[in-house]
């Protein structure tokens, strides 16, 4: 079982930062990536940022130039660092990790953490 922790929500002005923090624990073979994904009221869950095993990012490109997607030193830690807030980027902001039992693949996700961006 692996378990995927969410940190670092809440409630932040237009223009301003927020950072969101992200764990894996449990037990498995590695973790082959990391991401975030979120989702507001009323539309789909949509890709923020991902990073691969090999430090290979992806962004979408709503948050190009204002999202960075890190990890904290190890491979089952990310941060999403978030600057230049707008109030479209409100959502549930839900962590993943891509993880490689040997024998199979699955995805695990975090419970969500909450980014409303509002003055």
């Amino acid at each position: 079982q692996v378990h995927v922790v969410e940190s670092g929500g809440g409630l932040v002005q237009p223009g301003g930062s927020l950072r969101l923090s992200c764990a894996a624990s449990g037990n498995f073979f590695r973790i082959t990536a990391m991401g975030w994904y979120r989702q507001a009221p009323g539309k789909a869950r949509e890709l923020v940022a991902d990073i691969t095993r090999s430090g290979r990012v992806d962004y979408a490109d709503s948050g190009k130039g204002r999202f960075t997607i890190s990890r904290d030193g190890t491979e089952n830690t990310v941060n999403l660092q978030m600057a230049s807030l707008k109030p479209e980027d409100t959502a549930v902001y839900y962590c993943y990790a891509d993880v490689d039992h040997g024998a199979s693949h699955k995805k695990y996700w975090g419970q969500g953490t909450q980014v409303t961006v509002s003055s």
